[in-house]
């Protein structure tokens, strides 16, 4: 018999890359089997929440629920009186329930029990590494129509950056991305275009980032030296967008719930979220948002 260790040892991705085929039943066969072998673990709640989250784009929001309340039951038990972030699946299952209750809610047109919910997560799980995602779920259903939340800029690279409220007049294009993020240097040529076609049209990009506490291969960092490396990865993957100012701050991706990179936001020029975007985005989308914007 193979030990468990080699059948499941990519439990998650396997999940994932199943749900992405749109194999639901296959995903659940094999977290079921992986159940009866290994039991109850924070990887096997780690994978439940995943289904739980294909249920959700399948638009089968009963079944969505039924997942995320089983993932955080479980989650909760195997946490105990421990630390959330102590364990590596714990925050992905735990954090997955979260938003896939809310985001079920505000399907249904349950929105204001969606944000009343997530409030009250972030009350809970706030001093945790869940702060960035579950802000993320609050902003997706409120930060669009509201007025930009300034950025902290006491440290950065590239050109120093201007405060929002100096860009007024301008629309403002928000870059949040990570130096390890290959989604990120896959937006690049994306920005490079939007800034060459509507740069002279008064678009603004920034792309804040910060400190993750490691460096090439994983390696650990101090901030000093983590800061020289998202400099060489900057001049390597973005030197499109040279002129692009890059605030170094946490506290901007706990502000934006910035747990997805890239994530993007597009703000007119008044200064209000017209779009607020965790993950890529095309340019033909972007383009579209930013025209609407300059024709006003």
């Amino acid at each position: 018999m193979v030990p468990a260790l080699f059948l499941f040892a990519s439990l998650v991705s396997d999940v994932r890359g199943l749900i992405a085929q749109h194999d639901f039943a296959g995903a659940e066969r094999v977290v079921q089997a992986y159940r009866a072998q290994s039991g109850a673990t924070a990887e096997f709640a780690a994978a439940l929440s995943w289904l739980g989250r294909g249920a959700l784009d399948a638009k089968r929001y009963d079944q969505a629920e039924s997942y995320a309340a089983e993932t955080r039951q479980l989650a909760l038990e195997l946490l105990g009186t421990g630390k959330l972030d102590s364990d590596p699946w714990l925050p992905t299952a735990l954090g997955a329930s979260i938003e896939v209750h809310a985001q079920a809610l505000a399907a249904r047109g349950e929105r204001p029990e969606a944000i009343a919910f997530l409030r009250q997560q972030l009350d809970l799980f706030g001093a945790t590494s869940l702060h960035e995602r579950i802000r993320k779920n609050i902003n997706l259903l409120t930060l669009e129509g509201k007025p930009a939340p300034p950025l902290e800029a006491n440290d950065w690279l590239g050109p120093r950056p201007d405060s929002l409220t100096a860009l007024h007049g301008h629309p403002i294009l928000l870059f949040f991305w990570a130096h390890w993020c290959p989604d990120c240097k896959a937006e690049a040529p994306v920005l490079a275009a939007l800034k060459n076609t509507y740069g002279p049209q008064g678009l603004i990009l920034i792309g804040p980032t910060k400190f993750y506490g490691y460096a090439a291969g994983g390696e650990e960092a101090a901030p000093a030296a983590e800061k020289q490396y998202i400099e060489q990865v900057r001049r390597r993957y973005y030197a499109a967008l040279a002129d692009m100012p890059v605030p170094l701050s946490a506290a901007n991706f706990l502000t934006y719930g910035a747990s997805t990179t890239p994530t993007l936001i597009l703000v007119d020029r008044a200064g209000v979220v017209r779009f607020y975007h965790p993950g890529a985005a095309s340019e033909a989308e972007l383009s579209a948002r930013i025209q609407a914007i300059l024709r006003e």
